[in-house]
This record gives C-alpha cells, structure tokens and sequence, in this order.
C-alpha cells in the first residue's frame, strides 16, 4: 500500500510539473500534493471513530468547577474544543491520587469522580452519552454524539476488595490502571519517577503483583474489566502478562526507546503486549516524548533537591500539603515542550515493533502540564491524521491507530469475559495472605 502511495505522488507530482516546468513545476507539484493529503486526512478524520483512552478533564473539574459545553472548561477538554478535534471516545479518567493510600478515602474520591462524570455528561445529553462498550462507542459515532467512559487510574481505589472492584463496573468503569505512581498493598509501581531522589528500589515490595494482585487481575477480566499496565513495574507487567486471561493495555505510555524515563514501555514490553492482543496507547506529553525534555527536566529539580527535601521532610504528616507544596515547589521551574510530530514518532515505533494494530492514542491531557507545541488540546487530534497520511501510511493504518486497533482489543476482552460467564466472582481477601 505504500508504494502505490509513493507511486501516486509521484505521478501527480510529474503530472504537475510536466504543466508548470521548471522549479517552479516542483514548487507546484508539492504543493498540490499536500493539498491533496490534508483533504484525504479531512475526510478521514470526519469518517474515523477517534478513542482516547485518557483525559483527565473530573480531576480538573473537581478542582475548579466548569461547564464542558464552554470552551476552555479545562486547559485542554471541552465540548467545542472535541467536535473540532473529531473525538469520539474519550476516557474519562477517575483519577484517584496516589495521597489517598496514605490517608484512606480513595473508593470515596472515585465514587465522587464517577458521580461527576455522569452529572457532566447528562448535562449535555444531546452532545454526549455515557457508554461502557464497543457497541456504545460505535453507536455514539453513528449517532453524532460524543462516547464518554470510565477509567480508573489508581488500583488503590478499589482498597483491596474485589466487591469495591465488582461495584465499580457496575457504575460503569471499563478500564483499572493497576497502580498510580504509588505502590499499593498488592501491586508494585514504577514509582515516582519525576522526583529529583527517585529510588525505584522504594517501590518493589511484591517483586510484581502479589497473590491478591493476581486475583484482581482474573477478577477483572472476568468482570470484561481492561486490565491497564501505565504506571506499573516492569516486574508488574511481566506478572500481568502471565495471569491475564484477556489482552491488556497502556491506556497513556510512550515508547522508552525514545524516551528513557521507568513510565515508557521498552519495545520488548510492547511486542508482548501486543501478541497477546493488546494495544499502546501513547501519552503526547513532552516528557515522555522527547529525551532532551527529560535531561532539561531532570537538571532544573536536581537544582531544588535542598528545598525539596525541607518540604518532604516538615510536611511529612500531612500528605495533601507535602504534595501541594512540592507541586507549587516545582511550578516555579520552566515547562519544557517538544513539537507535536514528536507524537507520531512515537506512533510509528510502536508500528515498526510491533505492527499497525498495536498503536493507539491516551493522550493524558489536562493530566499533563507539557503538551507539545502544536498538540495543545484535544482540537489539534486532526494534525496527527495528516501527519500518519503525509509519512505514507494507508488510511486503514491510519484509522487503526485513531481508534479502531483499541475497538477490536476492547471487543477481545469482551469477548474473554463473555466465556467466563460461569465463572463465581472471586472472594479472595487480601488478609488471606
């Protein structure tokens, strides 16, 4: 396919240039065929069905109450803003933070999330549905409405029950991020990678998931739960990949390979991911995008470890204020960005190792401060259409990657949960142990 796309530039290219002649033909000719690519890349972006497996639009809100219908509810949602990027499915992630391990509530800030989610969304009952499978995303598209479903980013959440889990589906989750940045009683974490005395050495205390983590896992794709491996240990993800009766996906990772930061996936993790039926979803911050963002990064809070580790230290009774000033802390330092095209390089990787199916988009925006330049919200989705089309890729590659490749791994684990109907849910108790 891609050698007749070659082929067909070139013949408009020559047929142009054949007309004008000269340089002037060339200058002709390619303009004609970016034309021609941006109009296709229109087209089908309008037809595609666009997922996002990761907004973080209710933490946002919860934050600072606004109406999504406006635009510029959130830095980077809104209503407006998703028509104009074509965004069929977003996730909406219930986002627990990692604090409330340490100070208990956590199913009670994800219940008061999925309250949100639901008064957002019948608040704009024209615009939006809430929807919780493959068959909802696909009629939303046909109907013209925007998809919003579930995800819970945080095992913690669920404080160690499987009923807590099971109830959680019922109001409509349809995804469960093992672990935050933290590590909790039955998963390890990747940890927390970003801070100038990161220790992963902190984070291994199951060398993986533990018995119980195993249990949440089977549950879940009992459940027809998708089991989410961002944020979690390598060692995690090798245990998942060995229990999970379903496929299994990074709901907002970026390729390490590209990126060398514990929160990317190395491309041996994306090539098992993938052969099992699962998808990458790549995260569009700049951090995980580009290298030099991270090495820019990393020296601007090495320079405030001293003050940090004051804050850590005097404020380590107090969770949400340790984590509040730490974050105001590092608010003082300079946001590094990298370009948009970062984005599809990112893409095309995950392509190359492991084929045109495993790609996907989690953007993680309004949970990212560092978009990249040109990819500023969900409204800029169409440029990477046009970028995929422009570096040759066929329109079906490209509708894979919009959003059909995370429909079909969804539609397995359906299926994978459907075959476990007769399964009884699970009583394990973490205090089995």
């Amino acid at each position: 396919m891609r050698r007749w796309l070659a082929g067909r530039w070139i013949a408009i290219a020559l047929g142009v240039l054949a007309a004008a002649g000269g340089a002037g033909g060339v200058a002709a000719a390619r303009a004609a065929a970016a034309d021609d690519v941006d109009a296709r890349a229109r087209r089908l972006h309008a037809r595609a069905i666009v997922v996002d497996t990761h907004v973080d639009a209710p933490y946002t809100l919860e934050k600072k109450w606004a109406d999504v219908g406006e635009r510029g509810a959130t830095p980077h949602f809104d209503i407006p803003r998703a028509r104009e990027g074509g965004l069929t499915a977003p996730f909406f992630a219930i986002y627990v933070p990692a604090r409330f391990a340490e100070t208990g509530g956590a199913a009670r800030e994800a219940l008061e999330l999925i309250d949100l989610t639901r008064r957002v969304v019948r608040a704009h009952p024209r615009e939006m549905v809430l929807s919780a499978s493959v068959a909802d995303i696909r009629k939303a598209k046909k109907d013209g409405r925007i998809a919003v479903l579930m995800g819970i980013e945080g095992g913690h959440a669920i404080e160690d029950s499987l009923g807590a889990l099971r109830q959680f589906h019922e109001l409509g989750v349809r995804y469960m991020t093992l672990t935050h940045t933290n590590t909790n009683n039955w998963a390890d974490s990747c940890g927390k990678f970003y801070l100038p005395d990161f220790d992963p050495a902190e984070s291994r205390m199951h060398n993986g998931l533990s018995d119980f983590g195993r249990a949440v896992v089977r549950e879940m794709n009992r459940l027809g739960m998708l089991v989410d491996v961002s944020h979690v240990s390598d060692e995690t993800i090798d245990d998942v990949l060995e229990t999970s009766r379903a496929p299994v996906f990074a709901s907002h990772s970026s390729c390490r390979a590209l990126s060398d930061i514990p929160r990317n996936l190395t491309d041996d993790q994306i090539r098992r991911i993938a052969a099992g039926g699962g998808v990458v979803m790549i995260n569009i911050g700049s951090y995980f995008l580009d290298q030099a963002v991270v090495d820019r990064s990393k020296a601007d809070r090495a320079a405030l470890l001293p003050q940090y580790l004051k804050l850590k230290q005097e404020l380590a009774a107090d969770p949400k204020g340790r984590d509040e000033a730490i974050g105001k802390l590092f608010d003082t330092l300079p946001r590094h960005r990298t370009s948009w095209t970062r984005a599809v390089d990112h893409l095309e990787h995950v392509i190359r190792v492991a084929g045109p199916r495993a790609a996907g988009l989690g953007t993680d925006f309004d949970g990212i401060e560092d978009p990249p330049e040109g990819l500023d919200d969900v409204s800029k989705l169409p440029a990477i259409t046009a970028e995929l089309l422009r570096r040759g890729h066929s329109e079906e590659v490209v509708r894979g990657v919009l959003g059909e490749n995370f429909l079909r791994f969804f539609a397995r684990a359906e299926e994978a949960s459907r075959g476990l109907a007769g399964e009884a849910p699970a009583t394990a108790k973490l205090e089995s142990e």
